[in-house]
């Protein structure tokens, strides 16, 4: 039997538990794989009571996830230190969040797992209580590293139905875009996106193009010389190696429907010329998914949004769960055309 889908609960003040409560309840309507939720079990069953939902909350392994599935949300216990409050981060609850994500990887390695979806965290919340990584990304990266031995470059992507988008970079100020756009990591992107879309996507060489920095992709040096002086040789130089690639081009032409017809995936040089078109398009059913990893991570297109965290209106749950019911189908379609093997 595959192993489940483990499921990190992310900070417990915020809509990871609504989210992850919500998509259990639909579980059947969406034809949900089993999962299990690596979180603190009263949080958990004090939100759904909170929430009108009649979800029982039961104690559980990775080994017997099938079992429990449609008993009750099967937890694997990781308790919070404090008692937790909807709406209200406690930095004494950051050891339990990241004793999640951890348990998460460390049985990933052994086997008991078979992809992990991550609910939201805070970065501000952990960092207080001593936190060093820039997010939850990067965290993940040092852990596969720790527990494969293996150096990882994590690449960003947001996925939707109708539009894949790669930011080059991620969270820096938009004046030093320019001085990390190097061949080198454009090369380094391409390499882990044409290896992992095949590898958990089930499609060789993808069809990627290459948004310019600049307006009008620079127009020769007229608007700016990092296309003609780095974009356009690293891209002919990707092509050579075989690599289907395409661009720079206009980033203003790069998203409407005939465009996105002729490309699989969209890449980037900033992290708002591919976050604006995918969210727009797809804000409710976008999917966080790292590349690059040694496992399959995906995640909610969203953060922990602490003011709307364990409310209602009209009797329904204000936080969506659509976001997280995409990752979790995701991770299991990328699961199938990987020819997952425990």
């Amino acid at each position: 039997m595959v192993p489940p889908l483990l499921v990190t609960s992310g900070d417990p003040a915020g809509i990871g538990p609504d989210v992850i409560l919500s998509s259990y309840q639909l579980r059947h309507q969406h034809h949900l794989p089993p999962f299990v939720v690596l979180g603190d079990m009263e949080a958990l069953s004090a939100r759904g009571h909170r929430l009108g939902l009649d979800i029982p909350v039961i104690a559980s392994t990775p080994e017997s996830a099938h079992l429990d599935f449609d008993k009750g949300l099967p937890v694997w216990p990781v308790s919070a230190k404090s008692p937790v409050q909807p709406g209200h981060p406690d930095p004494a609850n950051a050891d339990a969040i990241i004793k999640a994500i951890r348990l998460g990887v460390e049985s990933l390695h052994s086997g008991r797992g078979s992809a992990i979806v991550t609910a939201p965290i805070a970065k501000s919340v952990l960092q207080a209580a001593g936190f060093t990584h820039p997010g939850h990304t990067e965290f993940l990266a040092e852990l596969a590293e720790m527990s494969w031995g293996l150096p990882v470059h994590p690449v960003m992507m947001i996925w939707s139905p109708v539009l894949a988008v790669v930011p080059l970079t991620i969270h820096i100020p938009l004046k030093s875009v320019s001085e990390m756009m190097t061949a080198d990591l454009l090369a380094t992107c391409v390499e882990i996106i044409d290896r992992d879309w095949q590898r958990w996507f089930g499609q060789s060489r993808p069809r990627m193009v290459l948004a310019g920095l600049n307006p009008h992709a620079g127009e020769e040096g007229r608007i700016g010389t990092e296309e003609r002086d780095i974009l356009f040789p690293a891209v002919k130089a990707l092509q050579e190696r075989g690599f289907n690639i395409k661009g720079p081009l206009s980033a203003d032409t790069l998203f409407h429907l005939r465009a996105r017809q002729t490309y699989d995936i969209a890449l980037c040089p900033s992290h708002d010329q591919a976050l604006i078109p995918v969210k727009t398009l797809a804000f409710d059913d976008g999917v966080n998914v790292t590349l690059g990893l040694p496992f399959i991570r995906t995640s909610p297109d969203h953060g922990t949004a602490f003011d709307i965290a364990g409310k209602t209106s009209n009797g329904l749950c204000l936080a969506k769960p659509d976001s997280m019911i995409a990752a979790l189908k995701l991770a299991q379609t990328m699961r199938e055309r990987s020819g997952f093997r425990p």
